[in-house]
């Protein structure tokens, strides 16, 4: 049986319940800037985690990574994007956040940004 925490399982946050207008890919982008990366204190967009943002009436699907497989705080990440989300759009349609592994993270993912904030 699959848990809400297995790696493997979109996580299905909230569902629509009015006809609200649909937040572009950018603006799901742009709300996730919120969420910190906690072992790396950069946000989850700058640092390249948000491989791809698809948006419909009937589901906003994320496809998200993590910079190691082992990362301890993937659970974490994926409550704390979910709940950005939920506060930005409480009347959006459902949220799933699917964690992917391929292509496999790299630095060269970061933003400019993400780079400088951390030395880079």
């Amino acid at each position: 049986m699959m848990t809400p925490c297995d790696p493997w399982r979109p996580v299905i946050l909230h569902a629509m319940t009015t006809d609200c207008p649909l937040p572009a890919p950018d603006q799901i982008r742009d709300a996730l800037r919120v969420v910190i990366d906690p072992e790396v204190g950069v946000n989850i967009v700058d640092l390249g985690l948000i491989y791809d943002v698809q948006v419909s009436a009937e589901m906003i699907a994320i496809d998200l990574t993590m910079t190691s497989p082992a990362c301890p705080l993937s659970d974490l990440v994926l409550a704390d994007a979910g709940a950005a989300l939920a506060a930005a759009w409480p009347e959006g349609p459902p949220v799933s956040i699917k964690l992917v592994w391929n292509p496999p993270w790299q630095p060269a993912m970061m933003s400019e940004q993400a780079r400088k904030a951390l030395g880079w």
